[in-house]
This record gives structure tokens, sequence and C-alpha cells, in this order.
């Protein structure tokens, strides 16, 4: 797809690949490419994550790195939700190359770019941050159960 999730405010999203302007102006949610992506990948994306992977080191070339940094997914949150939403992209769709990706999990795992909006990480940083302050101060309750 030609400008895969573009404008995403929530949803999830697996593909095997895209064109141009892939997760242009995304404010939400979650996308993993499998896949090589078309150029000016992440223009005015201000929120959410993409997770492409890049299994030539060509990737880097076809953002735009105007709003956001690269990262690797040296993160194990990151790893588990890149390997949950292909599990279930295998599971809806019978995909091989998902389910190659699985089968070589830990050779391809550093192959993946975290695409990760600069002022998104800064806000999720400070309401992190936030929380943590008013759990010492034991103004949060935290619910058992």
């Amino acid at each position: 797809g030609e400008r895969f999730c573009v404008r995403n405010s929530g949803a999830s999203a697996v593909v095997e690949g895209i064109g141009d302007h892939g997760c242009e102006y995304m404010t939400g949610g979650r996308a993993v490419v499998l896949g090589k992506t078309g150029r000016n990948f992440a223009a005015g994306m201000s929120g959410g994550i993409a997770y492409v992977l890049d299994l030539d080191g060509t990737f880097p070339d076809l953002v735009n790195k105007e709003m956001v940094d690269l990262e690797d997914l040296g993160n194990p949150a990151d790893q588990d939700t890149v390997l949950t939403l292909i599990r279930q992209h295998v599971q809806y769709t019978n995909s091989a190359r998902g389910r190659w990706l699985l089968d070589n999990w830990h050779e391809m795992v550093g192959k993946f770019v975290k695409i990760m909006p600069k002022d998104y990480k800064l806000a999720l940083k400070k309401l992190h941050d936030e929380a943590q302050a008013m759990q010492q101060n034991g103004t949060l309750e935290v619910a058992h159960g």
C-alpha cells in the first residue's frame, strides 16, 4: 500500500511491504512493516510507533527524519510488541513471510528499526516521570487484583 497507516490514530497494523509516504501524519497506534518501504516514510509522524524490518540497511535513507528518531529494537518491551504483532499477523493471514520471521526471530530481531516521533517520546517520558513521582509521594493508588 501506498501511504500505509497515513493518519493512523490508534490501530495496530502489520504489512509485508509498502510504497511511498508510509505512516505519514500518524498520531497513534503501532505499525509493523515486514518488507520494503518507499521514500518519505514518517513525514509528519507525531505519535504512535512504527517498526520496520530493514534487511539490507537502506531504510534510514527513506525516512523523513524531521519529526522522528530511528532506534534499534534493543528494548525487550518493543521486541515483545513486534513479536506479538507478527504472531497475530501469521494467525490471521497464514503469512509465509511472517512464519519465516518467527522461525528466525533471534537472527531477525536486530534487523528491525524503531521509528519514534521525537515529541511523542518526550510526552511519554513526562507522563512516566509524573506517574513515578506521584507513586513515590503516595498520591497515586495502584490497583491490585
